[in-house]
């Protein structure tokens, strides 16, 4: 008889996928980025969508170049702010080029640009399922927006990572919002959620 082993908890698969992550990126580096702008038309979005994207952290597949492919094809951009510990996002427009400010957790954004409400948004995380579960740092700033996003209309999420970010299955808790799709730099995954 072979042993069970035992799932491993948030905190134990944030440590790994970490790693994971930081080895892709010394691997793909900035081309895993450059193969995201290359999947803007098979997201699907709604023409016009309010796209929410992310200034990549040290060592996230970077956004950017799919942020302004899906902006030429006609897309509003917003950026995320923190503005309370705990609470849900705020999402500022932002034009690619335009100037960004320090927030906390070593995220950046627009300083005095307008708010907007998003219908589409780009999703960070550490580790991904197929059913949709993403492993995020732990402050559930995305859990609380999505949920309170969709509860007043649909919200596209799309979850942005390194294909090897993906794992059997994510540790998952009440709270936890699934996405409906995950770009990687090796193509569009439609979750088991969606």
């Amino acid at each position: 008889m072979t042993e069970s082993i035992p799932p491993l908890s948030k905190t134990e698969l944030r440590r790994i996928a970490r790693r994971t992550r930081r080895d892709a990126m010394a691997r793909l580096g900035t081309a895993a980025g450059r193969a995201l702008a290359g999947l803007a038309a098979g997201l699907g979005l709604p023409g016009g969508a309010v796209l929410a994207g992310y200034w990549p952290l040290e060592g996230e597949i970077d956004p950017v170049p799919l942020m302004e492919a899906l902006a030429a094809r006609g897309h509003t951009l917003a950026l995320p702010a923190v503005t309370e510990t705990g609470g849900i996002l705020e999402f500022r427009r932002w034009i690619p080029g335009e100037s960004l400010e320090d927030g906390p957790h070593g995220t950046r954004h627009p300083a005095d640009a307008p708010a907007v409400t998003p219908n589409a948004l780009l999703v960070p995380l550490l580790a991904f399922d197929r059913r949709g579960f993403r492993l995020g740092y732990g402050g559930g700033y995305y859990d609380r927006t999505l949920a309170g996003l969709r509860r007043n209309g649909e919200v596209v999420a799309v979850g942005l990572a390194f294909a090897a970010q993906e794992v059997e299955s994510v540790p998952t808790d009440p709270w936890d919002i699934p996405l409906d799709l995950i770009a990687t730099e090796q193509g569009v995954i439609v979750t088991a959620g969606k």
